[in-house]
C-alpha cells in the first residue's frame, strides 16, 4: 500500500534530531511521496536541503497568510526564481487567508493574489491556508477562475469547513486534504465533508508537526508516517478499504503535482 502525505514541514527545529528516524518510520508506513509546504522565504534554503537529502520529497514555496507582513518587494521574484529554477518545486503555498488569529485582512488578501498570479505565470498549482475565512478565499479564487488563462488549480489544505463549504471547493475543481482533525472526536464537519468529497478530489496530509491522529492524540510531535491512521479515518468514513482509499488519494496527489513514483 502506497500513501502521499501532501503537507508536511520536517524541516522544522523539532524533526532535526532524528530526522533519519523519521524518514525510516515513514517508509515502513508505505509513505512514498510528501509534499513539503512552505511557511516564508526565509525557509527556502532548508526545504531545499531536505528536498535534495530526500529523493522522495517534493516541495512548495510561498508565504503563510499569517506572515503576509513579512511580503517585501522582492518577495514575489525570490518566489517565481526558485520555483523556476528548482524541478523539485511542485506547487506555491502555503497561501491563504487566516481570519481566525489575524485582522490585517487587506494585506493578507493582497499577498494572497499576489502568489495565485505567479503560480499562473508558472502554471503551477497552489496549496490554500483557509480559516475563518472560506467566503472571501472563494471569492478570489472565482475571480482569478475568471482572469482568460489563469488555469487555477490547488489544493484546500488541512481542511475545516462545512459540507457546504466544502463543495464550494470542490466546484471550482480544487482538491480537498484532510489531516489529523479528521480523526478528533467532535469533528463533525470535517468528517461530514470527508465522507462526501468527490473522489477524484480527495487528498490526505499530516501537516506534521502540527494535529497529530488519533490514536496519537496529544503527542508533541506529529510526523509523516501518521498520515496512515488519517487514511484509515477517510476509509471509515466513506465506507471503503483503507487499500482504496491509498490508491485513490496517491493517484490525485500525483495528478495535481506531476508526481511521479
Amino acid at each position: 500500500m502506497q500513501l502521499i502525505d501532501t503537507h508536511v514541514h520536517i524541516n522544522f527545529d523539532i524533526f532535526q534530531p532524528d530526522l533519519a528516524g523519521v524518514r525510516s518510520r515513514w517508509q515502513q508506513a508505505g509513505v512514498v511521496r510528501l509534499v513539503h509546504s512552505c511557511v516564508e522565504p526565509a525557509e527556502f534554503s532548508s526545504i531545499q536541503a531536505i528536498a535534495h537529502q530526500f529523493p522522495e520529497l517534493s516541495f512548495a514555496v510561498g508565504l503563510h497568510p499569517l506572515d503576509a507582513q513579512k511580503w517585501q518587494n522582492e518577495t514575489a521574484e525570490n518566489i517565481k526564481s526558485l520555483a523556476s529554477l528548482e524541478s523539485k518545486v511542485v506547487a506555491i503555498g502555503e497561501m491563504g487567508l487566516d481570519y481566525y488569529k489575524a485582522d490585517n485582512y487587506e494585506q493578507q488578501q493582497i499577498v494572497f493574489e499576489a502568489q495565485l498570479a505567479i503560480a499562473s505565470q508558472l502554471n503551477l498549482p497552489v496549496i490554500i491556508h483557509c480559516r475563518d475565512a472560506a467566503n472571501q478565499v472563494r471569492e478570489i479564487l472565482q475571480k482569478w477562475q475568471n482572469v482568460k488563462g489563469a488555469n487555477l488549480r490547488g489544493v484546500m489544505h488541512c481542511w475545516g469547513g462545512t459540507p457546504e463549504e466544502t463543495q464550494w471547493f470542490v466546484d471550482l475543481g480544487f482538491y480537498i486534504s484532510f489531516s489529523g482533525t479528521v480523526t478528533f472526536k467532535n469533528a463533525k464537519d470535517i468528517q461530514a465533508s470527508a465522507a462526501m468529497v468527490r473522489s477524484d478530489r480527495l487528498l490526505i496530509e499530516t501537516d506534521c508537526p502540527f494535529l497529530a491522529p488519533v490514536p496519537k492524540r496529544g503527542q508533541k510531535r506529529n510526523e509523516p508516517a501518521y498520515v496512515r491512521h488519517v487514511a484509515e479515518k477517510v476509509a471509515q468514513l466513506r465506507g471503503e478499504t483503507v487499500e482504496a482509499i491509498a490508491h485513490q488519494t496517491t493517484q490525485n496527489a500525483c495528478e495535481l503535482f506531476g508526481l511521479a513514483l
